[in-house]
């Protein structure tokens, strides 16, 4: 189960001109932004990418996140960008959970590497999207069959709460619904 203390959300590419031609973009927004809101609630940290040459974040995320500096990069996977894996080890979290586009580019190889990294993968699977809906599935099995742990947003944030009695509940409540 993923814990406050041990967990990070990582935020893969939502970026202008790759998000607009995503298969159910407000969906992959609306969910999108409540993991943010929600992990942030929390205090748990966010780290946040864009690939080069595609435009920026989306205000709608980046209007979140505004002390979080997105880390740009050329790999496909985030892992294998140096300053992404630097902050990630600084972080010192161990359960990911990824969300963001491409399901079957992007957050795909940046979940395999870090599978294979010893990290625990959580996949936001109503939080990630790719062009087409056949390759957002495709992406999202793949992952899920070599070790991603698939999970919705609710699921994800109602986890991390534990307990109606958390100080936070009444307002994570709000946001869920």
């Amino acid at each position: 189960m993923l814990k406050i203390d041990r967990a990070i959300l990582v935020a893969i590419d939502i970026q202008g001109n790759l998000y607009r031609v995503m298969d159910d973009r407000e969906f992959l927004l609306r969910n999108c932004r409540k993991l943010i809101q929600g992990t942030r609630m929390l205090g748990i940290p966010v780290m946040l990418t864009e690939q080069v040459k595609i435009g920026g974040t989306v205000p709608e995320i980046l209007e979140l996140l505004p002390d979080v500096a997105p880390i740009v990069k050329e790999s496909f996977s985030c892992w294998r960008h140096e300053p992404f894996a630097a902050a990630l080890k600084a972080a010192g979290r161990e359960q990911l959970i990824l969300m963001g586009i491409e399901a079957h580019v992007c957050v795909y190889q940046t979940c395999m590497d870090l599978l294979e990294a010893g990290f625990e993968v959580h996949l936001a699977a109503d939080a990630v999207s790719s062009r087409s809906a056949a390759n957002r599935e495709i992406g999202i099995g793949r992952m899920t069959a070599e070790g991603a742990i698939p999970a919705s947003t609710e699921m994800i944030l109602f986890e991390l709460l534990e307990t109606a009695a958390h100080p936070k509940a009444k307002e994570l409540f709000k946001l869920i619904k």
